[in-house]
């Protein structure tokens, strides 16, 4: 049988490379929204560089932890507008600003979001698609209808998939027993971000750790390498 490469991740608001990275690695990539939403977390906010130092962009979304990722519903649309001029002003002078501008502009000014997944899924889909080149195929967890939960979860969407390896981030590796991956014939494969390279970057020193946006207003075409 093929190997098949399998990554679950929940949906990020434009994440950093490595989230990038992961996808990339896999044959097939799951958005797994279907969790609890958990607040300050990557859901719904990330960094960009800035002339003042790092400055976080942040969805509002309200308080209310009780409710899945996927049914997190954006009341205030003020924040698209404000989310542009921050992002305008950081990286405007960028070398390749102007070849991703007329994206962001649709995605900022132009659609109205209603839902927290649906914004989050579309942007990672174009980004990865039409700017990295990335031929990952993408896939949502809610159709497979899982009914158990935590690490059992993720296996059975993986069984359900046909998936003979998982990517993973290292983070996991506090939670998940790798022997119930091996009893179904899945190895895992986890994900380091130590060896990324260093790209010009404005605002010194280097910071690795912000949105995808920063690595492709900075070198264009050429971000596929460093991810």
């Amino acid at each position: 049988m093929k190997q098949k490469t399998v990554a679950i991740l929940q949906s990020n608001y434009i994440p950093w490379k490595g989230y990038f990275n992961i996808i990339k690695e896999s044959d097939l990539f799951i958005f797994h929204d279907d969790l609890q939403y958990t607040k300050q977390d990557w859901r719904n906010r990330n960094k960009i560089k800035t002339s003042h130092g790092i400055q976080w962009l942040t969805i509002p979304c309200g308080t209310n932890e009780h409710r899945k990722i996927c049914d997190v519903m954006i009341v205030d649309d003020g924040w698209q507008k404000t989310h542009w001029n921050n992002i305008y002003n950081a990286y405007h002078q960028a070398p390749y600003f102007r070849s991703y501008a007329p994206f962001f502009e649709q995605v900022y000014l132009h659609i109205r979001w209603h839902n927290l997944s649906a914004l989050n899924q579309y942007v990672i889909q174009y980004l990865a698609r039409e700017f990295l080149d990335i031929t990952t195929r993408f896939d949502d967890s809610r159709i497979y209808n899982l009914k158990e939960n935590k690490e059992k979860r993720v296996l059975e969407l993986l069984t359900a998939v046909h998936a003979t390896k998982y990517i993973s981030g290292p983070a996991a590796k506090s939670y998940i027993h790798e022997d119930l991956f091996t009893k179904r014939g899945i190895t895992i494969h986890w994900m380091n971000y130590s060896h990324y390279k260093q790209y010009p970057q404005f605002y010194p020193p280097f910071e690795h750790a912000v949105s995808i946006i920063d690595l492709l207003f900075h070198v264009g075409p050429k971000a596929k390498d460093y991810i």
